[in-house]
């Protein structure tokens, strides 16, 4: 019998449903009921201490429902505790962010009676999803009903009756109503203001409001680069010596720039409350599975897994493969270069317009072959990055993200690495550069604007078959089955990774070699705001809705652009060395021309690092708030150990 919560939900269900659970339409019944129990169950008998019900047919004629499709919620007072668990910050009374304690809730802004309508829905998504990910297996040696589906205490429920196919999907639902909104002042009208970026994060969630409140950044910082880049490219465009300069304000502007994020981000985390969340006792991952034992730290029973394995794994496993993958492309690299070598000289020797094509040919053909060699590697470092078996999420990402950046770092920009400082070809650099950045743009664009286009169309037909039908029956409003049925069918957003890398690469293209093609920025600049509005459009029709996760900044990805800032001196000033123009004050010495290139460079690094301790990455007046808090917490904890002395 499925308890019953104090608050009532749509189309008469007993409550608010947050989250859709579904199994495979064949699953056993001892599975499903299984499964249904340790949601339900309270939490010292290992359960989540959620709600379910049911999904009811559709009344949609001639389809064929799953009836293993179940709403699952949770009461308020679950939803309460489960904020206080995860930390969640929210704003005080005083106006300030604190994090939320059911013993001092009534202190907090906007909590009123049992706190109906305190937490957002996706506040209230992402604590039922951190509950169902906490399920694991205890005494349990087998799913029931699947004898050869092993179980091992500590292994997630859910993670092992997905990678089995048992349950297809777990997803939040979307508010129709606040979707509508969010869509006509996000990319629905037009406008030259900025992005709602709060009412992004009230939706999606603190990750997602950061990542596009970095695009929207990164749009406006490349609109120097732009100005600047446009009179380079129309007036002498041969003339190489005049990009000095531009490769000089390169320089300066790919430090600045990344500086300055971090205060505005950090301006964006403390106003949503998560600067200061703690995360010190992270929860381990729902893939991270081992031995059921007790945390040193906490107490709490979880998974242990012996950190040696760990790294036998690593380093005797996945730096063998990664080397084994940057072998292949620099062989690649080679083939290319042998091709638009035969491809010149069967133009020298028979100059037309056919041969001339012929020359761009190899270039191209490179570009897709780099785009589907980055996607095949993409998957491989997903899957051994899962088989280390890290305990943490944020463990999990750093080396996924320090996988990938490799190999697509070195896949991208080897061959114009060697280009510049092996073949000193400064012409085949620009044409280079200018066919790998089109190519991936175009390439880009088709499949994140015209293929979600075509998605979204499909979608559209079966609403409006739905819709003719509940015409025919009489009703104006989509009910809720017809809406959780219609959501399954949607594409499930993978997360940032992919939008993040694909920057990461378009500044690498702008800040290691757009002084030999100053056009670079502003292909950036067109491909930036096509994707703000191509993302949106996806975000809000064609993907699912993704659970919500707080975050602070970037991550990761903070430090892979710095990492390339850096590269991007040493590489402008090695492309200033070989100038004509500054050769000419050493027409006697290269040695002394490397030495003081050598020099200036680290004399720009050296800036580089000092200009990083000057800037603050968090603004002062918000620095002085944080400290404050700090000591209001000192002082309130001094007067609980006085008073519980006498």
């Amino acid at each position: 019998m499925l308890r019953q919560p104090s608050i009532g939900g749509p189309d008469g269900y007993s409550f608010t449903p947050l989250v859709v659970v579904e199994l495979a339409p064949d699953a056993k019944e001892e599975a499903v009921a299984w499964l249904l129990n340790k949601v339900i169950d309270g939490e010292q008998s290992g359960g989540a201490d959620l709600l379910v019900e049911q999904l009811r047919p559709s009344a949609s004629d001639g389809e064929k429902d799953n009836r293993n499709v179940f709403l699952v919620g949770a009461s308020w007072q679950r939803l309460l505790s489960g904020a206080e668990d995860l930390g969640l910050f929210k704003e005080f009374n005083d106006g300030s962010m604190r994090a939320f304690t059911c013993a001092n809730r009534d202190n907090f802004k906007d909590f009123k009676g049992d706190g109906d309508d305190f937490l957002s829905m996706a506040e209230c998504q992402y604590i039922v999803k951190h509950e169902l990910d906490s399920l694991r297996a205890k005494s349990e040696t087998h799913i029931p009903g699947y004898e050869k589906i092993k179980l091992y205490p500590g292994k997630s429920i859910i993670r092992r009756m997905q990678s089995k196919g048992i349950l297809v999907q777990v997803f939040p639902l979307h508010e129709t109503e606040e979707l509508k909104r969010l869509s006509f002042s996000w990319y629905q009208k037009v406008k030259l203001s900025l992005q709602p970026l709060d009412d992004i994060r009230h939706y999606y969630g603190e990750g997602m409001a950061l990542y596009f409140g970095f695009l929207e950044y990164f749009t406006f910082a490349l609109m120097p680069m732009a100005l600047i880049g446009v009179p380079y490219y129309l007036f002498d465009w041969e003339d190489y010596d005049k990009y000095v300069l531009f490769a000089a304000f390169n320089l300066v502007w790919c430090t600045v720039i990344l500086e300055a994020w971090k205060r505005s981000s950090a301006t964006m985390a403390y106003r949503w409350g998560t600067l200061s969340r703690k995360k010190a006792f992270e929860e381990p991952r729902p893939g991270f599975h081992g031995v059921l034992g007790l945390n040193p730290v906490t107490g709490r029973e979880e998974p242990l897994y012996p950190n040696t394995k760990r790294l036998l794994r690593i380093y005797l496993v996945s730096v063998p493969f990664v080397l084994l993958c940057l072998y292949l492309s620099l062989y690649g690299m080679m083939v290319y270069f042998l091709a638009e070598g035969w491809a010149l000289t069967l133009h020298a020797a028979e100059p037309g317009v056919w041969t001339a094509v012929l020359t761009f040919v190899p270039s191209v053909v490179y570009a897709v072959v780099i785009e589907v060699m980055n996607l095949i590697y993409r998957y491989a470092a997903e899957f051994l990055t899962g088989w280390e078996n890290h305990r943490l999420e944020s463990s999990y990402q750093n080396h996924l993200v320090l996988k990938v950046l490799v190999f697509n770092f070195f896949n991208c920009f080897a061959s114009l690495f060697y280009i510049a400082f092996v073949m000193h070809d400064m012409v085949m650099l620009r044409q280079s550069l200018a066919t790998l950045l089109i190519t991936s743009q175009i390439l880009n664009q088709v499949m994140e604007a015209f293929l979600p286009y075509w998605l979204q169309r499909r979608r559209n037909k079966k609403m409006m078959r739905r819709a003719s039908k509940r015409a025919n029956r009489g009703e104006k409003e989509m009910t809720l089955a017809d809406q959780v049925r219609l959501e399954a069918d949607m594409s499930t957003y993978l997360g940032t990774f992919d939008d993040y890398l694909e920057l990461f690469l378009l500044f690498g293209y702008v800040s290691l070699f757009s002084c030999v093609y100053p056009l670079a920025a502003v292909l950036v600049v067109l491909n930036n705001i096509t994707e703000v509005y191509s993302d949106a459009f996806k975000m809000c029709h064609v993907f699912k809705r993704p659970f919500s996760e707080p975050a602070a900044n970037i991550g990761v990805w903070q430090l892979a652009f710095e990492a390339m800032s850096v590269i991007a001196v040493v590489t402008n000033c090695a492309l200033i060395g070989m100038s004509p123009q500054v050769k000419s004050y050493f027409p006697e010495s290269e040695t002394q021309l490397i030495m003081w290139t050598a020099a200036i460079e680290h004399g720009l690094l050296a800036l580089k690092l000092i200009l990083t301790f000057v800037i603050p990455d968090v603004p002062k007046h918000i620095q002085t708030k944080l400290a404050r808090l700090e000591f209001e917490s000192l002082e309130a904890l001094k007067k609980k150990s006085l008073i519980r002395g006498r």
